[in-house]
C-alpha cells in the first residue's frame, strides 16, 4: 500500500500584532510582527508551532507579509523580526553584530508563550540565513528546526573575504543598506541623496575604491561606515572575525544546535561554498538529519530557471513556500510530507541541454527566455556530499596551454608568464555574486564583452588579454560529469612581495549554428592573496622571483561537459570589481595608495606541477531522481 503525503491545509484567517517589542538581554528591544491563525475574526489560542525569520530588510515588506500570512493560514504562528538597528527595532546596526544572542533571546521568548507548542523553526535567506546559524551556535532549547538558505558558514573564508581578498560587493551592499537606514528615514534629504548615489552613481563610486573614512556620504551613518572600513582593512583572520557574531559560525560547530536543518543554495550563488560546508560539517557531528539542496540559481532566485546567459529548463525551479511548508509540517508538526522521503542531498546537475539559443515565441525551444542558451540540467538525489564514489582527479597545466590528467614530463619546462597591472585589472564577467547588480551581474556568461557597467566595452574574448593564461583540454571524447568541491594547486612566483592569483573554470562549447565562435561559460572561480598562502592569521611576504605553492578552493559546482566540449581554466591575478585589487606592494590592505606592476610566472614542469583537482563522476546515470 502506497503511503500518502500530508500537509497543513489553508484553514484559518490571519490576525497580526504589529511591533511587539521583544526584550534582549542588554535592554535593547527588537520589533517583531506576530501573525496568528484566526477564525471568525478572533485569534486562536493554539497552541501552535512557531516559525521565525529575523531580517534587516523590513519585516513589513510585501514579500515578508505574504509569507507570514501563508504560514498563519496553515496553523503556525509566524514571527517576522527587524534585526537590531533596522526599521522598528532599537539599537545601532553593525552587520551581524549581536545576531547570536539576539536570535537566542527571540527564539526563547517565542518558545515560552502560552500560544506556542514550544517548538520554534527558523527560516530566511542571505542575511536572514546567516543569523539563524549564528543563534544556533548558542543552542537555544526551543529551537527545533532550521531552513538556512544561502547563508554563511564563515564570512572571512568565503564571503566578505575569500582566501584573503575582499569581496567588494559588500562595499556596494553598505550603500544599499544605507538607503533604508534609520538615519535616512529621519532625514529626507539624506535619503534622496543616498537613493541617487545608489541608483545612478555606484559604478563611479566603485571606480574610486578603496573607501576612505569620511570621504563618502557614509560618514553620516557612522556604524555603517565603520563596518565597511573594518571588513576592508582587517585582512588577518583574528578575533574580529572569530567572535560569535555571525561571521564565523564554523568556529562554533561543536556547540551548534543539533536540530533537523536544510541547507539551501545555488551553484551561481555567492554562498555556494558556505552552504555545502555547513552541511558537510554538521552532517558528520550531529545526530539530527541534515539536508543539502543545491540548484543552478543565482542568489535567492529559486523560482527562476536562468542564471546570466543560460537557461536550465522549467524543472530547475522550485516552489519555495510549498517546500518550506513541507519541511515545517514534517519537523514542527510531525506530519508525513515529501520531506519524509528525501535523500540527504539533492542537487541539480547542469549541462544536459542542447546549447541552442532561444528565440522568442518559437515552440519547442530549450529555453523560454529569448537569447538565452539552453544549458539544461537534471535533478538527482544522493546519500551525501561530496557524492560517494567521486574520483578526485588531478588535471595538470601544460606548456602551450594544455590541460590533462597526464603529469608534465619535463623538469626543465619554462613557466608561463604574464604581467599584472593593478591599474588595469581583469573585469568581472559573471560568477557567484550578489547584492551588487548595478556594477556586476551574477551567473553564467560567455566570457567575452560587453558585461554591464563595469565590464569590457568590446565584444572580444576575455582571455585575449595579455594578463590571462588559458589552459584547456582537447575536445572531450564522451560526456564528462564534474560534481563536487574543486581545488587549485598552483605553483607560481612574482616580482612582487605580495600579489593575487585567480582561477576560473569554464565549459567551452564548440562552434555551432547559434554561436559560430563557440561559447566559454564560466562555472566557478576564486582567488588567493599571496601573503596568506601559509595561513590567514599571519601574513608572510614573498621573496621576489621565488616559486611558491598556492592551494585554494573554487566554489563547488555540478556540471556535465558534453562530448566535444572542453574543460578550461583561466589563470590571472585580478577579477575586478568582484575582488579588491592587490596593489602588489605588501602594504596595509585597504589603505595603500601605491600601485606596482607585478611580473608573474606559473609553473607546469614535473617538479612544480600546477593542477586542478576535479571531482569527476564515472559511470553515473544522468536520469532524474
Amino acid at each position: 500500500m502506497t503511503e500518502t503525503y500530508e500537509g497543513s491545509p489553508q484553514r484559518y484567517d490571519v490576525i497580526a500584532e504589529r511591533n511587539v517589542m521583544l526584550p534582549m538581554r542588554d535592554g535593547v528591544r527588537l520589533a517583531a510582527d506576530l501573525y496568528f491563525p484566526a477564525t471568525g475574526g478572533r485569534k486562536q489560542n493554539g497552541p501552535f508551532p512557531v516559525i521565525l525569520e529575523r531580517t534587516p530588510y523590513n519585516k513589513l515588506s510585501p514579500k515578508n507579509v505574504l509569507k507570514a500570512r501563508y504560514f498563519a493560514r496553515r496553523g503556525y504562528v509566524c514571527a517576522i523580526q527587524d534585526v537590531r538597528g533596522r526599521f522598528a527595532s532599537e539599537g545601532d546596526w553593525y552587520a551581524f553584530a549581536g545576531e547570536a544572542p539576539d536570535g537566542y533571546d527571540t527564539v526563547e521568548w517565542l518558545g515560552t508563550r502560552p500560544w506556542s507548542t514550544g517548538k520554534v523553526g527558523t527560516m530566511g535567506d542571505s542575511y536572514a540565513g546567516t543569523d539563524q546559524s549564528a543563534l544556533a551556535t548558542l543552542n537555544p532549547p526551543h529551537l527545533s528546526t532550521m531552513i538556512v538558505a544561502v547563508g554563511a558558514s564563515n564570512y572571512y573564508h568565503s564571503s566578505m573575504r575569500q582566501n584573503g581578498a575582499l569581496e567588494q560587493r559588500f562595499l556596494v551592499y553598505v550603500f544599499r543598506m544605507a538607503v533604508t537606514s534609520k538615519e535616512a528615514a529621519a532625514d529626507p534629504d539624506l535619503r534622496n541623496e543616498l537613493i541617487r548615489l545608489f541608483t545612478r552613481s555606484m559604478p563611479d563610486i566603485v571606480k574610486r575604491f578603496p573607501l576612505k573614512a569620511g570621504a563618502t556620504i557614509l560618514r553620516r551613518l557612522p556604524s555603517y561606515e565603520r563596518w565597511a572600513l573594518d571588513i576592508l582593512t582587517r585582512g588577518e583572520y583574528d578575533d574580529y572575525w572569530k567572535k560569535r557574531r555571525g561571521y564565523a559560525v564554523s568556529e562554533y560547530y561543536p556547540e551548534h544546535a543539533d536540530v533537523p536543518s536544510l541547507y539551501l543554495g545555488g551553484w551561481y550563488d555567492s554562498y555556494a561554498r558556505n552552504t555545502c560546508e555547513s552541511y558537510m560539517a554538521l552532517r558528520r557531528i550531529k545526530q539530527s538529519p541534515q539536508y543539502l539542496l543545491m540548484g543552478p540559481w543565482t542568489h535567492g532566485k529559486y523560482e527562476i530557471t536562468y542564471a546570466g546567459d543560460v537557461d536550465f529548463g522549467i524543472e530547475a525551479q522550485i516552489h519555495y513556500l510549498d517546500l518550506k511548508l513541507a519541511w515545517f509540517d514534517r519537523f514542527l508538526k510531525g506530519m508525513r510530507t515529501e520531506v519524509s522521503d528525501w535523500s540527504p542531498v539533492r542537487i541539480f546537475t547542469m549541462g544536459t541541454g542542447d546549447g541552442r539559443r532561444a528565440v522568442s515565441g518559437a515552440p519547442g525551444e530549450a529555453s523560454e527566455y529569448p537569447g538565452r542558451i539552453g544549458h539544461g540540467g537534471v535533478w538527482r538525489s544522493a546519500p551525501d556530499w561530496p557524492l560517494p564514489g567521486t574520483a578526485f582527479t588531478p588535471y595538470y597545466l601544460h606548456p602551450g596551454g594544455g590541460l590533462s590528467p597526464d603529469l608534465p614530463a619535463d623538469p626543465a619546462a619554462p613557466p608561463s608568464r604574464y604581467t599584472f597591472n593593478p591599474r588595469d585589472p581583469v573585469p568581472t564577467l559573471g560568477g557567484g555574486i550578489s547584492a551588487a547588480d548595478s556594477v556586476m551581474r551574477p551567473g553564467a556568461f560567455d566570457q567575452r564583452g560587453p558585461a554591464g557597467a563595469m565590464g569590457p566595452s568590446d565584444t572580444l574574448p576575455l582571455n585575449l588579454r595579455a594578463d590571462i593564461l588559458t589552459f584547456q583540454t582537447g575536445p572531450l571524447p564522451a560526456d564528462t560529469e564534474m560534481s563536487g568541491p574543486i581545488a587549485v594547486h598552483l605553483w607560481a612566483s612574482s616580482s612582487a612581495v605580495d600579489t593575487d592569483f585567480t582561477a576560473k573554470l569554464i565549459d567551452v562549447y564548440p562552434p555551432g549554428a547559434d554561436h559560430p565562435d563557440g561559447l566559454a561559460l564560466n562555472l566557478t572561480d576564486s582567488i588567493i592573496r599571496a601573503r596568506y598562502r601559509n595561513g590567514y592569521e599571519k601574513p608572510e611576504p614573498m621573496i621576489p622571483e621565488t616559486p611558491y605553492a598556492f592551494v585554494f578552493e573554487l566554489y563547488p559546482t555540478s556540471n556535465i561537459f558534453k562530448k566535444g566540449h572542453r574543460i578550461r581554466v583561466d589563470i590571472s591575478s585580478s577579477n575586478w570589481p568582484r575582488f579588491d585589487v592587490n596593489p602588489n606592494t605588501g602594504g596595509p590592505l585597504g589603505v595603500d595608495q601605491e600601485y606596482r606592476v607585478a611580473h608573474q610566472a606559473v609553473y607546469h614542469d614535473s617538479e612544480r606541477p600546477s593542477h586542478l583537482v576535479l571531482p569527476l563522476q564515472k559511470g553515473r546515470k544522468r536520469s532524474r531522481s
